[in-house]
């Protein structure tokens, strides 16, 4: 049988490179009932147990395969997981936020170039304009809203509000970078879209997703948490696992409408991811807009567009995003190409939905998924002894502490081992991204480690020498520091020969040195600043997040109370 003229022209055309073919989802060679039997293998660990789970759901080409739930949604009651139960959704919320701005910005009430203080003028001018846009992509350079409210005193599950968003952001005086420069991913950028929303629509982020997007689509599992008081129903609640045993509960209403606050089932997931396959809400262009990757001054793409990752996994485009907030953890991720949509919702803090999801990916995509890692290399133990020490970036004040155990090179405290692949570079444990590269020939004080995650920005690092500090340098930074930015005072004082840092409703954080004034911390790093007179003049904070936070010293020397004596502002 000869072959047809129309198939001789496509098959010219490939070899041209003028067709690419695209990998599909691999035929089926195996049942239903069997590729349903791989993916409650996954989740077996809380299948039919008295503990919280996952709820877990799979479309592909456009109709639902696998939907199901594993464990419990409530424990106390014994409620199991459901399709329909209902999470919080955590970050993956930013991409309905960005959705209701792309609505707005269609309908020519805003527009993504807008100066953000058209908008919301409450906000300090920092120098250079920042645009919806900014916002959208994490280019902004806002400092991290959930650690400037801490350093003011709130708690870990503590409730915020917009007012408390606006007035913590009104306050600062410094951003982590011009906008445009970088990009670092964080909450504000997308609590500041809410209210822009709210304030351009004339109605609540709820109202407006309710009218616009959910009941359009028929997703009537899912809404904004604008109130607490309402029940929700079919409600998870999330948990965190107890270090002698047993789930203590989490409360999952601590952020603010932009970055946390969707509640939303596996079933109504799947219809969203299908949305963002065929545009049918919004039309392909709304589709491509959240979908089309912002880029920096100098033109790089960040991989990130409206509340969504652009990325790949194993050779394959994705679209996803992930989400963690108090006991709740949930990954979405589409393969566009293969029509494979993928959702992965679970109430226990500890479980990894990322981890997950992409096992599921490979139970329906197989053999389309390359293996893109790099094999690992032995390196000699005096070679890895080497890496290990402190390290600094100046450009991001951040600190890295690394040590050898059982063999490997970690980061301090951490159970992930980094993974060596040749030529100084060490790839973190999946499903983490990117790759940590050592310069063993820099010159002295140049950089020798540069850190890339899934963000295009290198983060270079410079090994810590100065010498620890003596116990009369330690004395000599004991005192007071006051900033204005948050409204609160901190207490440096030396309890059993280390520094404790400690202010209102927080209880004493240690603060571990690394060499001359610097320290580290489970807040981040800590670092004392001195004037032209020698003496201490402030302290600064820092964090993947937050950069230089600086506190003013305002008092020094004498014993001081262990914890700060003024409260933050608006409760």
């Amino acid at each position: 049988m000869r072959p047809s003229l129309s198939l001789l022209l496509w098959v010219a055309l490939v070899s041209w490179g003028l067709v690419v073919p695209v990998a599909r989802a691999q035929p089926v060679r195996e049942t239903r009932a069997q590729r349903h039997a791989r993916v409650d293998a996954l989740f077996a660990t809380w299948r039919g147990k008295a503990s919280p789970g996952c709820g877990v759901g799979v479309s592909r080409d456009g109709v639902r395969d696998y939907v199901k739930g594993h464990g419990l949604a409530n424990l106390e009651f014994g409620v199991p997981l459901t399709p329909r139960s209902s999470f919080n959704l955590a970050s993956i919320t930013k991409q309905f936020v960005a959705f209701s701005i792309g609505l707005l910005a269609q309908e020519g009430k805003l527009s993504l170039d807008d100066d953000v203080r058209k908008h919301v003028p409450e906000l300090p001018d920092h120098g250079k304009r920042i645009t919806v846009a900014h916002l959208m992509h994490h280019i902004n350079g806002l400092r991290e809203q959930g650690q400037l409210l801490s350093l003011a005193g709130w708690r870990g599950e503590d409730l915020y509000t917009e007012e408390d968003v606006l007035w913590v952001q009104s306050r600062q005086r410094g951003v982590n970078f011009a906008a445009g420069e970088e990009v670092l991913y964080g909450n504000a950028a997308y609590s500041l879209l809410g209210i822009i929303v709210r304030r351009v629509s004339g109605k609540s982020l709820r109202a407006f997703a309710d009218e616009r997007i959910f009941k359009p689509l028929g997703m009537v599992d899912t809404s904004f948490r604008d109130d607490l008081a309402p029940p929700i129903p079919q409600r998870v609640t999330g948990y965190m696992p107890r270090a002698e045993g047993g789930w203590r509960l989490s409360s999952a209403d601590l952020g603010y409408n932009g970055t946390s606050a969707v509640y939303s089932s596996v079933n109504d997931l799947l219809t969203w991811q299908q949305n963002l396959l065929d545009g049918r809400l919004g039309g392909t262009a709304l589709r491509d807009l959240l979908q089309t990757s912002g880029r920096l001054n100098d033109g790089r793409e960040t991989g990130y567009g409206g509340g969504l990752r652009l990325g790949a996994y194993r050779g394959l485009r994705t679209v996803s995003h992930d989400g963690y907030v108090a006991g709740f953890r949930t990954e979405s991720i589409l393969f566009p190409e293969q029509k494979l949509a993928i959702t992965v919702l679970c109430n226990d803090g500890k479980i990894d939905p990322t981890v997950l999801a992409r096992k599921v990916a490979e139970v329906y995509l197989g053999g389309l998924l390359k293996d893109m890692t790099p094999p690992a290399v032995v390196v000699p133990a005096e070679e890895l002894a080497a890496l290990a020490g402190s390290y600094w970036s100046p450009q991001t004040d951040e600190v890295v502490r690394l040590e050898v155990k059982d063999g490997a090179l970690r980061e301090v405290g951490s159970s992930a081992a980094l993974t060596p692949i040749g030529q100084g570079a060490f790839l973190p444990a999946e499903p983490t991204p990117g790759v940590w590269r050592f310069n063993a020939s820099a010159a002295p004080g140049a950089p020798v480690l540069g850190i890339q995650d899934f963000w295009p920005t290198t983060r270079e690092f410079v090994r810590v020498r100065e010498p620890m500090p003596t116990v009369g340098e330690l004395e000599a930074l004991v005192g007071q520091y006051r900033s204005d930015e948050v409204d609160m005072t901190y207490t440096v004082r030396l309890v059993d020969g280390k520094l404790a840092l400690s202010w209102f409703r927080r209880d004493d954080l240690l603060l571990e040195p690394v060499g001359g004034n610097r320290f580290v911390s489970s807040f981040g790093a800590v670092s004392f600043t001195k004037g032209a007179s020698g003496g201490v003049d402030g302290m600064l904070v820092s964090s993947r997040r937050l950069r230089r936070f600086r506190a003013e010293r305002v008092s020094r020397g004498a014993p001081v109370p262990s914890a700060g004596t003024s409260a933050p502002g608006p409760r």
